[in-house]
């Protein structure tokens, strides 16, 4: 049985993503597959599963020597299984940058493609299959799309990742503007969770200019439901950045509605860190980041001490 899986921290593509091409493996090309995560899906991402009717995939720790799986929503070794290297990789699905450190015993099938959602790839490897997908896994991929996109807002979105989204929709009778606004209330009801759950929910490993970096992102129609929580998030991130061998966290609290990112800023490495990358003047401990919404393209790219 193969496994399929995204990284770490699932959202809602790397809970959605894995489902649908398990799906399209067992059914469509009479390989057995399962979807399994790697933890906890975020709160938009159990909306979807819900709203879905989608079982949630087991949650994995390690993997055996040897297990066929597919990586898909990332292909960085830091966000995947510690394990990964000892497992038989089959291929890899993904659109963020190529990061490097994976290594296979033979050939594997790569697609890395400048899009904004794994699903929108997914949809071009399925072709007319597509057809065949029950309602359930269109409805993943149509809300991995919503999220990765923040509902075509954010500045990684294509025409084409709109087109693949309006004819998922159509397809299942969805209003996008509806649909993408419950996703987002899902995903901003963030009451039931600690601080260092907050700051580890969306967050990846980078390491710029030497420095450890767990870049964390919280995509928001509430942010000052997050902001008001300032003061007790920055003193958990010295904790959560001890606990993960990380220098710094870095939190940037992103504004769906307004369009604009809240950085907040503990000491003077990271203020130092955001005059530098987004060419702002800090004063005191946060900085709002008018039009950056993409941690890919326009958070990580920028990032420089």
């Amino acid at each position: 049985m193969i496994k399929v899986f995204g990284h770490k921290s699932p959202d809602t593509d790397s809970t959605g993503s894995p489902i649908a091409w398990a799906w399209y493996l067992s059914e469509v090309k009479g390989t057995p597959a399962e979807a399994v995560l790697l933890g906890e899906p975020n709160t938009e991402a159990a909306f979807v599963l819900k709203h879905w009717d989608l079982p949630k995939p087991q949650i994995i720790q390690d993997l055996a020597a040897g297990e066929p799986v597919v990586v898909v929503d990332t292909n960085n070794p830091a966000e995947l299984p510690a394990s990964i290297h000892e497992a038989n990789l089959l291929a890899i699905i993904d659109h963020h940058m190529l990061v490097g450190g994976l290594k296979t015993k033979t050939p594997i099938d790569i697609t890395i493609r400048p899009l904004a959602c794994t699903s929108t790839i997914m949809f071009d490897l399925m072709g007319d299959d597509v057809a065949k997908a029950p309602r359930g896994i269109k409805g993943a991929m149509l809300s991995c799309i919503l999220s990765d996109t923040l509902e075509f807002r954010s500045p990684t979105t294509t025409a084409h990742d709109r087109a693949v989204a309006e004819k998922l929709a159509a397809d299942l009778g969805v209003s996008i503007p509806e649909f993408a606004a419950a996703m987002f209330e899902a995903k901003s009801d963030v009451s039931a969770f600690s601080d260092a759950e907050l700051l580890r929910m969306d967050s990846k490993e980078y390491n710029v200019a030497g420095k450890e970096l767990r870049v964390s992102v919280l995509e928001t129609t509430a942010p000052k439901v997050v902001l008001d929580r300032k003061a007790s998030l920055m003193a958990a991130m010295e904790t959560v950045a001890q606990e993960d061998g990380a220098d710094q966290v870095l939190l940037f609290v992103v504004d769906i509605i307004r369009e604009e990112a809240t950085l907040l800023v503990p000491n003077d490495l990271v203020k130092s860190l955001a005059e530098a990358s987004f060419g702002c003047t800090v004063e005191g401990d946060t900085v709002v980041l008018p039009g950056v919404m993409s941690r890919k393209k326009q958070i990580i790219p920028a990032l420089k001490l």
